[in-house]
């Protein structure tokens, strides 16, 4: 319960407020002396309090509730000024969690949005603009209302488009420019202050090159756009779009479409270096990179603030997503219990940054409450610390103290992941001449592949070094590079996991081959990363399990991609294990054979639906696969090839039915 930091000004906001429980009433003079914003909402909202303090579940519901009639624009902003009083009082009371609080505000965001643009339609209607049927046009909630997760003073960055293919091509012009104006209308009845206040600032600049594209856009514009310009951090931006209002099926369509553009196939570390480009950027754009000094300090942008704990969310979810879906979640908090889910952190490091998030966005939303400012920054004066601790219900020293605690343990926690510290150079016996070779190789011809590279050499070279037989590792280590297509992936991939190195250093080191493998096939590391890999594999029934699951709801051709994938990563592990010991040779035989058994057995049905598409059901008992020779007698090696015979009884049927 917070303390009174103005009893004075305190006790005359609650005095018309008809309340007679003696606890109730004292908090709410401790709030409205914390917070003339909150004062002010009590005393406009006097007769609506008390209801909505014996049941605030009930009380939002029908806050969020879309007026039906009357002025929208007015009911609007009443039901924010009741929104904000309300969710503040359930924070500050603790009746509600964080995600119940942002929840709630997101709610209202939701509403207002759809209100907004659906008296903005039905005016351009009105003018003959429109036509009666629904034009399709959608809106998207990026960052924060997106991820539901609004603060007290958030704007909303919404992206607006429509499905152009409902209108015929003559008309098309006369439509976008229609629903231009009525999502002008939209931003204006939400961001315009009035008497009333307003109800959201509204931020459109999201949108594809919106210095020269209009406020609504076709979506098959902005797909192109996307799939030929789109930059990493639009990728990020779409983690957290949801369709917030319009046409939510179009809208879910839209985001169906573009998933390619967001989540790539493979584990894309590439996008840890632009992340950690980006918030460099931010932090020389805003001032905020400096050391941790709490007068001024930015909660948000500044070291172990709000923006560290979502990057580092965001970035390992955007590296892994396309891969594993189980960790396409939009909330930061959600976010981390998925990477801990699947031990790409750990449980204690995904519970202590939960922590330290919630914490933060605590003190943010202590600070915006205070006048509605859309304001991150700690105060700058000791009386600002003051009525910070007041209504936290700490003292000040205490409260200085947590935050410097918590902010350097979130910078010490997300710096290392993006910055890692740097081996220095050992000084080994180093080719030089084959060193000057690498950089002509395929991989390092790109200026961003030989710059990653040039971050990860040091580390390499320590790791080579250190081999039982360091020339030759360097020498099987050149003709792994040189047959290397592509670097920018892979080194990305070291870079962000060195424990990486000392696998390619064992697999150069010892088995050329492998190395050869995998020079022609680097994404199989990916399934390194997996958590499983060095588990035993599974027996042959399982596996069959999993390559049917690698295909399941896929195309023809996408499944025929996606076991090849599966199956190379599957031979990978077995070549590792027997690299490591973890199998013997005939183990490892055994493994060979039963992975190619599980490949046929999972392909056998889905080349058959194929095959029926085009030519009718087979008839008769179908086709036996035979393995014959080494995959016959269950022992292959990692170079076989196999011999099968396909039998086939048509059980005296002659034609198929197409």
């Amino acid at each position: 319960m917070p303390r009174a930091f103005q009893p004075e000004i305190g006790r005359d906001s609650v005095a018309q407020v008809d309340v007679d429980n003696g606890p109730t009433r004292a908090f709410l003079q401790a709030v409205a002396g914390c917070s003339p914003y909150l004062a002010g909402l009590i005393g406009k909202e006097a007769a609506w309090l008390p209801g909505a303090l014996d049941n605030p579940d009930a009380a939002l519901r029908d806050a969020v509730t879309a007026p039906e009639t009357g002025d929208v624009a007015a009911a609007l902003r009443q039901a924010k000024r009741r929104v904000a009083l309300l969710s503040a009082l359930a924070d500050l009371g603790g009746v509600w969690t964080l995600e119940q609080v942002t929840g709630a505000l997101t709610r209202l965001a939701d509403m207002a949005c759809q209100v907004a643009l659906t008296a903005g339609i039905d005016a351009q209607r009105k003018r003959g603009k429109l036509p009666e049927f629904d034009p399709g046009v959608f809106v998207l909630a990026m960052g924060k209302m997106g991820a539901d997760e609004l603060n007290y003073s958030s704007d909303i960055d919404l992206i607006c488009l429509f499905d152009e293919t409902r209108h015929d091509p003559g008309d098309y012009p006369a439509i976008r420019s229609a629903l231009v104006r009525a999502v002008k209308h939209m931003c204006a009845t939400l961001s315009e202050n009035t008497a009333d206040g307003y109800v959201f600032r509204t931020d459109l600049r999201l949108r594809p090159d919106p210095s020269v594209t209009p406020v609504v856009m076709a979506a098959g514009a902005a797909e192109r756009y996307y799939e030929s310009l789109g930059r990493t951090w639009e990728r990020a931006a779409y983690i957290k779009a949801r369709v917030a209002a319009g046409d939510i099926a179009a809208g879910e369509a839209f985001l169906s479409e573009l998933k390619p553009f967001v989540w790539r196939k493979h584990l894309d570390f590439a996008a840890v270096q632009d992340a950690h480009d980006m918030r460099l950027a931010i932090r020389a754009h805003k001032g905020t990179g400096g050391p941790i000094t709490l007068p001024g300090h930015n909660m948000k942008l500044g070291r172990g603030g709000i923006r560290e704990i979502e990057f580092f969310t965001l970035t390992r979810l955007f590296t892994a997503g396309g891969r594993y879906r189980c960790r396409r979640v939009r909330g930061t908090v959600d976010g981390l219990a998925a990477l801990a889910a699947r031990d790409w952190i750990t449980p204690t490091l995904a519970d202590r940054l939960t922590d330290h998030y919630r914490f933060a966005r605590t003190i943010e939303h202590r600070l915006q409450m205070v006048q509605d400012a859309q304001t991150h920054t700690l105060p700058t004066r000791d009386e600002g610390f003051a009525r910070l601790a007041a209504m936290m219900d700490v003292e000040v020293d205490a409260l200085k103290t947590t935050l410097r605690s918590r902010l350097s343990e979130v910078h010490a926690e997300t710096e290392g992941f993006f910055a890692p510290a740097r081996a220095a150079a050992p000084p080994a016996q180093i080719d030089a001449a084959m060193q000057a070779r690498w950089r002509s190789y395929p991989a390092l011809r790109s200026a961003r592949g030989a710059a990653l590279f040039d971050r990860i050499e040091p580390m390499l070279m320590e790791r080579l070094s250190a081999a039982a037989r360091p020339a030759e590792a360097l020498a099987a280590f050149d003709g792994f590079l040189a047959g290397l297509p592509a670097g920018v992936q892979l080194f990305s991939l070291f870079d962000a996991n060195p424990a990486l190195v000392d696998l390619l250093v064992d697999i150069v080191a010892t088995s050329p081959a492998l190395a050869a493998y995998l020079s022609r096939n680097a994404q199989v590391l990916d399934a390194v990363l997996g958590g499983q890999f060095f588990a035993p594999l599974p027996p042959a029934d399982e596996l069959q399990a999993e390559a049917r699951a690698a295909m399941h709801g896929l195309d023809y051709e996408a499944s025929l991609d996606a076991i090849r994938v599966w199956a190379k990563e599957q031979h990978f592990r077995i070549g590792v294990h027997l690299l490591r010991n973890l199998t013997d040779a005939p183990q490892g035989a055994e493994q060979y054979a039963a992975l190619a058994g599980a490949c046929v057995a999972a392909l056998v049905p889905v080349v058959t639906a194929q095959f029926a598409r085009r030519h009718g059901q087979p008839p008769g008992r179908g086709p036996v696969v035979l393995g014959m020779g080494s995959l016959g007698a269950g022992r292959l090696t990692p170079s076989s090839d196999l011999d099968l015979i396909v039998v086939y009884d048509a059980d005296g049927i002659e034609m198929s039915d197409g």
